[in-house]
């Protein structure tokens, strides 16, 4: 379905906006009264030489500066190196990694640590939902180690140029 120019300036308004294409999918619904699938609205888009805006993740918080040990708290004083030693720019504390083949069923595959040590499979099917496989039966990662891993996933697949 071809829309009109005044229908084109519309939806690169849209664009504009910051909309997301699914939004778009509904206005043009809405508003004009053009039914389009989403893949149809993609490829508008692409024709119109238009380029949706990406939102930015919301950037991890700094992490708390701990106070300067004493002299009592100093490594061989009681405290164990561990907790001497503890890197500050660590903000995460979960790590993701992508497997060389997709396990059977995903597109793409991985694995992550959270940050209390647990360590779980990840893949991504052909639909494009998430799912996760954690290594300890009935395990559920905090919420702000998920959010984590949400990103770092995002930005490894942008190192792959998915």
């Amino acid at each position: 379905m071809t829309l009109d120019e005044t229908q084109r300036k519309k939806v690169a308004g849209w664009i504009a906006d910051g909309m997301k294409l699914s939004e778009i999918q509904n206005r043009l619904a809405s508003e004009l009264g053009v039914r389009m699938t989403y893949m149809d609205v993609r490829l508008l888009v692409d024709d119109l030489k238009l380029t949706p805006k990406d939102i930015e993740p919301p950037k991890p918080a700094a992490p708390i500066a701990a106070p300067p040990a004493t002299a009592s708290q100093k490594p061989g004083n009681g405290l164990k190196l561990e907790e001497a030693a503890a890197p500050e720019n660590s903000v995460s504390g979960v790590s993701v990694s992508v497997d060389q083949l997709a396990r059977p069923g995903s597109v793409i595959s991985g694995k992550v640590t959270f940050s209390d040590g647990k360590k779980a499979d990840w893949y991504i099917d052909q639909t494009g939902r998430l799912g996760l496989v954690p290594q300890e039966a009935g395990y559920r990662p905090p919420a702000a180690d998920v959010q984590q891993f949400q990103i770092a996933l995002e930005a490894e697949l942008g190192k792959m140029g998915m």
